[in-house]
């Protein structure tokens, strides 16, 4: 039998396969902090339960501990992981500290079919989805290795989560609930390339993260040819999409703009970002893009990234350009697991 995640309930659903073993409510609160607070990754740990149901939970159910496979760390104190899950498969997680705290980049699927050109997590593709517990478990993992509370997550490895959708919202809810690890969702954020029904979605729950859209071209041509994405969700449709979620959220959307030389970086682009978002109110992130082996583009220079930032200003509109970390240990997104993989094919 195929033991379940039981890191993937939510204190909710854990309280319904509780009562189902027999056992009183308030167990499943136990459970749940021993899971999410205490982080434990051996059943036997949780020493106020009786032996029998430790016993009948060790039976049915499992606990994500994914393995740290490589650990790599920059001069800036970035740390990457390579976490290689249960079912052998690996995925990719990221600490970086800034001045407000740790923020953890943590993946959503092993692989990616999104297919973006500048990405090295969508080249082999989409293997499967990650569980919420699997999602969560690389916070935790993150946090027992440096012994650090992580304080923001940015849900922007591997895999696009909005094609992870009812995993990413357990995943959100057991991160966020108060009897866990309690990170409030104004400290998180989700990157989507733009799956526009599932943008439509997350506003129905009217959740109180940041919406981060990976835009990264003013126009269908460019950006179809960028993302694939664009051919089924053409910016006069994800455009309005992103209006729509702010307005029944009421929540500011980021636009990820990865900068890459002589295809976006032209003033003329500028002048289409600009027109093309004009009164959102949102906020452009202008990204330096990490070399990718295999890849086309190259990034452009930070001279060429400034120029377009101030243009982008002097049109109304609010970009910084994204600090640059790690950027000596594979620091482009699937890198890393990537290179495993191709060891392994040697």
């Amino acid at each position: 039998m195929d033991k379940r995640c039981i890191s993937s309930y939510t204190l909710e659903q854990l309280t319904a396969e509780v009562k189902a073993l027999g056992q009183p409510a308030f167990r499943a609160k136990q459970i749940f902090h021993w899971l999410h607070q205490k982080l434990v990754t051996e059943f036997s740990a949780m020493t106020d339960q009786p032996k029998a149901l430790l016993a009948r939970l060790e039976e049915q159910y499992r606990i994500a501990a994914p393995e740290i496979e490589r650990r790599q760390q920059a001069k800036d104190g970035t740390v990457k992981y390579l976490l290689r899950m249960a079912d052998g498969n690996c995925i990719e997680t990221v600490l970086m500290r800034y001045h407000y705290g740790n923020t953890v980049c943590v993946s959503t699927q092993v692989g990616c079919r999104m297919g973006c050109r500048f990405c090295a997590s969508t080249q082999a593709g989409r293997v499967r989805d990650l569980t919420a517990g699997e999602i969560a478990a690389q916070i935790y993992t993150a946090q027992r290795d440096t012994g650090e509370r992580v304080s923001h997550i940015v849900l922007m490895g591997i895999g696009e989560p909005l094609d992870n959708f009812d995993n990413v919202m357990d995943f959100l809810s057991i991160i966020s609930s108060p009897d866990g690890v309690n990170i409030g969702m104004r400290n998180i954020s989700l990157s989507t390339c733009g799956v526009v029904p599932m943008i439509d979605k997350l506003a129905e729950k009217k959740l109180q993260l940041t919406l981060s859209v990976s835009l990264h071209a003013p126009n269908n041509e460019i950006r179809s040819e960028m993302m694939p994405v664009n051919n089924a969700y053409p910016v006069e449709v994800l455009i309005p999409a992103v209006r729509r979620y702010q307005d029944v959220t009421g929540r500011r959307v980021s636009f990820e703009y990865s900068m890459v030389r002589g295809v976006n970086d032209s003033d003329a682009c500028a002048h289409q970002l600009a027109k093309l978002i004009r009164g959102m109110g949102a906020h452009v992130n202008l990204i330096p893009i990490n070399p990718v082996d295999g890849s086309p583009y190259s990034a452009t220079d930070a001279e060429n990234v400034r120029r377009f930032q101030k243009k982008l200003e002097d049109l109304g509109v609010n970009a910084t350009v994204r600090r640059r970390l790690g950027s000596e240990i594979s620091a482009a997104c699937g890198q890393l697991r990537r290179e495993e993989m191709q060891q392994n094919q040697l």
